[in-house]
Order: structure tokens, then sequence, then C-alpha cells
């Protein structure tokens, strides 16, 4: 390794690659095209995308991180698959085409700072899906942000031991069902001793009847929501809701 990773390319090393494989199997359930024209809000590094395109789909990958468009090129390259590459903002999609399927995965949505944000997205999606079009979501629940972040802490490190992971979450007092993701990266250098970057990251959530206003609200009319990528029903304590959008 070289002397210096980027946060970026050490979160994608470490996050569970067999996520992708349940966000895909989600996504080819729920949609019965042979080669999907497919935008993938928040896309980041393209591991869903070219695994989408191993599978036929036309991806386009649309992340605000020029770094982690590059990754996702490389993903491609490796995957030996044509990805299109936008670097945007979810709430802003003016100029694109029509597509589809919209998807968004990894609880982007609840990345974004305030309601109106959301509330725009929604709309942006619901302005550039076909008629028949779908638009497939997962978000964290109120629970997840209220019961199991706060307190929690993750540690992990990268195959090569050469730099690690330090992840703690706390409630935010200042926003209702707001949580502040606190993450330390460690980076070995080519003499032995460690350079530490970290970053703040914020998330908050909101109750499963406001999504469905929401959603309503832009035309989606016909929404599905379940637990367990599709394969479970919800309960009080259900952490992650997947949404199944059509108009």
């Amino acid at each position: 390794m070289g002397v210096y990773q980027s946060f970026a390319r050490i979160y994608d090393q470490l996050f569970d690659p067999v996520m992708y494989e349940h966000w895909a199997d989600f996504s080819q359930q729920r949609v019965h095209l042979q080669r999907p024209a497919v935008l993938d809000l928040a896309g980041g590094a393209g591991r869903f995308a070219s695994l989408m395109a191993q599978r036929g789909w036309q991806m386009t990958d649309l992340d605000q991180s020029e770094e982690m468009l590059a990754l996702a090129s490389e993903h491609a390259a490796a995957a030996n698959v044509n990805l299109t590459f936008v670097q945007g903002d979810m709430t802003q999609l003016a100029g694109l085409p029509i597509y589809d399927v919209v998807t968004c995965y990894a609880d982007s949505l609840n990345y974004l700072p305030t309601p109106a944000l959301v509330s725009q997205t929604l709309n942006e999606v619901a302005a550039h899906l076909t008629d028949t079009g779908i638009f497939l979501f997962d978000v964290i629940t109120p629970y997840q942000t209220d019961v199991i972040y706060p307190g929690y802490m993750y540690n992990d490190e990268t195959d090569d031991e050469q730099a690690a992971l330090m992840w703690r979450s706390y409630a935010d007092d200042d926003v209702a069902h707001g949580v502040i993701h606190d993450l330390v990266i460690f980076n070995r250098t080519d003499g032995g001793s460690y350079q530490r970057q970290s970053e703040m990251h914020f998330e908050r959530a909101y109750p499963l009847s406001w999504w469905q206003e929401q959603l309503a609200a832009v035309g989606f009319n016909k929404v599905s929501v379940t637990a367990g990528f599709g394969q479970q029903q919800l309960t009080k304590t259900t952490s992650r809701w997947f949404f199944e959008c059509h108009r």
C-alpha cells in the first residue's frame, strides 16, 4: 500500500458485499423488464450498479463524490461492464433522461438534512420515471435511530491491516429521530506510523406515515413496504423499510 488511502476507498473496502447481493435480488424480483434503463441515486462506488449491469440492466450511477465515481469506474472495469456515470445531486436531476427504474439504497435518503430536501428528491424521481416506472429504495426507521444507534460502536480493518475504521453513533438531541455518526479512519504510512482522519455523518428518520404521504403527494399511489429486503413483514422493531413504488 502507498502512504495514504482515502476515506472513500477504505469505506468501500469495508462495506459488507453481501448487502449488494441482497439489494440486487430485491430489485430484480420487482422489475420484470429485460434491459431496464435504471438510475441509481447516491450510487457511490458503483458496486450495486456493476452487479446489476452484469444481470443485464442499463445502469447510471449518480453520486456527488468525484472520488466515489472514480472507484465506480474501477469496479465497472473489473466486472467488465459499462456504466454511465453522473456527478450530481439527487435533489436536482434536471437534464437527465427518463428511466424505467430509479433505485436509492443504503439509507441514502436519510442523509438529506431536511424534510424539504427529501420531498424535493421524491418529486425529482417521479419526474424522471416513465408512466409505468418503478422507484425502489430503503430507509432506516425511527426504531433504528432512537433505539439501536445511540451508543452503537463498530470497529473494522482492511484485509491488508493497513487501515482501520472506528465508528460510533449517538443521538442528535436537536433533531427528532436524528443520529450522528462519528467515523475515524487510521491509515498506516510506509514509516509505520498512523495518520488519522475523521468525518461526521448525520441521518434522520421519519415515521412510515410521513413517507407514505410524501410518496402519494408526488404521484406514487401504489406503494408496498416490507422489511428484510422484501422477505419479511413490518414489526415495531423493524430497523429498515424497503419501498416498492408505482404510480
